[in-house]
């Protein structure tokens, strides 16, 4: 069993930080970590994490470094933190910065591994992506690759796919939400308690997605099987097709990796 120090304690380092903790996985003291922010450092204080003053002393009291910061500051802190991350794992969330970027930044001896999360981590229903390159030991990769496990699903991918690999599973829980807003929306406007929406329409998120999975099916082949002649559910998926959905979704992708 491995400790764990975060460099940066915000919400998505929270998320996992939660998920390991809630799975079971590790336990609360296993975790350490810094964040400048106060209100995160209570919040991290709050679920049984070690706060400690700074990068350099996160590093001494643990084994496996993650790396949680902005992607605009990442290089000013790293930079300090080299020296002591000689000899070190680490592993970063932070977008843009994959294998062959962290090669130039770090000594040769820091052994590392890029990873792309997402919030549902924090419930146990986290999707993580992980680069295929990466230097970590048998071990420390077995540990990572169970932690994450533990919170959710894993894939590892090829370097040229994390990008478009994360803005699939790191940005579309957003878009998800909205969806689920939406739709609640609709029921509430039809009548249907507020509190009620949001519940009947999250469980059909998350029941269309688990069956999607379970079965392999094609999501067309899924969504044929509710959609009878002339009934209900054909209207419905007119007026989201008249809607643009589809068209609104791949551009929604396309324009969080900056196209």
């Amino acid at each position: 069993m491995y400790k764990l120090g975060f460099i940066g304690m915000g919400n998505m380092a929270s998320a996992i930080q939660e998920g390991f903790i809630n799975s079971g996985y590790l336990k609360a003291d296993e975790i350490c970590g810094f964040d400048l922010s106060e209100m995160a450092t209570e919040k991290a204080k709050a679920r049984g994490v070690t706060p400690l003053s700074d990068g350099h002393e996160v590093i001494r009291n643990a084994e496996i470094i993650f790396m949680a910061v902005k992607p605009q500051v990442v290089e000013k802190v790293v930079a300090p933190l080299k020296e002591d991350l000689k000899g070190k794992a680490l592993v970063s969330m932070v977008l843009g910065y994959d294998f062959a970027k962290y090669e130039t930044m770090l000594d040769s001896s820091t052994r590392h591994l890029t990873f792309m999360p997402n919030t549902p981590i924090a419930v146990g229903e986290g999707m993580i992506l992980l680069e295929d390159q990466q230097t970590l030991t048998d071990d420390e990769y077995d540990f990572i690759k169970k932690a994450f496990e533990s919170a959710g699903s894993v894939e590892v991918l090829p370097s040229h796919l994390m990008g478009v690999g994360g803005a699939l599973s790191g940005c579309a829980p957003a878009y998800i939400y909205m969806v689920i807003e939406a739709l609640a929306d609709g029921a509430v406007a039809q009548g249907l308690p507020r509190a009620s929406a949001y519940k009947l329409a999250s469980q059909t998120v998350l029941g269309s997605g688990k069956m999607q999975l379970a079965s392999g099916l094609h999501p067309g082949i899924l969504k044929d099987n509710v959609t009878s002649p002339a009934g209900s559910t054909i209207k419905g998926v007119k007026a989201l097709e008249d809607g643009g959905l589809r068209a609104a979704f791949i551009s929604a992708i396309e324009k969080s990796m900056g196209k």
